[in-house]
């Protein structure tokens, strides 16, 4: 006989499965502090190559002004002012993700919580249904 809650319940983590939990279920094999530690590590190479891409674009834009003016530039203030706005933009970029890793963290484990409440509803069917049914014969005949 076909246990409906069963097959509810077993149609629900199917789909969720097939649905965000695609997208929540690896989010929450991790730890916190780790999942939000790794999207800081590739924020930072992603800003340092984005920075560095943005500043030889500038400087391909500037090059005559600046193969020009070479010997006028304080370079020391020109190298100060590229690491200040390398910080910041490292900093703002860096705070952005935190808070978006932080929410999608969040949300991953509260998804995730539903499921395994589903997953531990849907063991306790089949426990109570073990306990109903006697021993089961394999195939070769013998008793477990």
């Amino acid at each position: 006989m076909v246990n409906e809650e069963k097959v509810k319940i077993m149609n629900r983590l199917a789909m969720y499965e097939h649905g965000e939990g695609r997208k929540y279920l690896p989010v929450s094999r991790f730890y916190r502090s780790d999942y939000i530690g790794l999207a800081l590590i590739k924020n930072f190479f992603l800003v340092t190559i984005g920075y560095v891409l943005l500043l030889a674009g500038i400087a391909a834009y500037f090059s005559e002004y600046l193969m020009d003016n070479v010997n006028k530039i304080n370079l020391v203030a020109v190298g100060i002012y590229v690491i200040v706005g390398y910080l910041i933009v490292l900093i703002a970029y860096s705070v952005l993700t935190y808070i978006q890793y932080s929410v999608k963290y969040y949300r991953a484990k509260k998804s995730v919580k539903e499921y395994y409440q589903d997953l531990t509803r849907l063991e306790k069917i089949y426990g109570r249904e073990e306990k109903r049914t006697p021993a089961r014969r394999n195939a070769g005949g013998h008793r477990k």
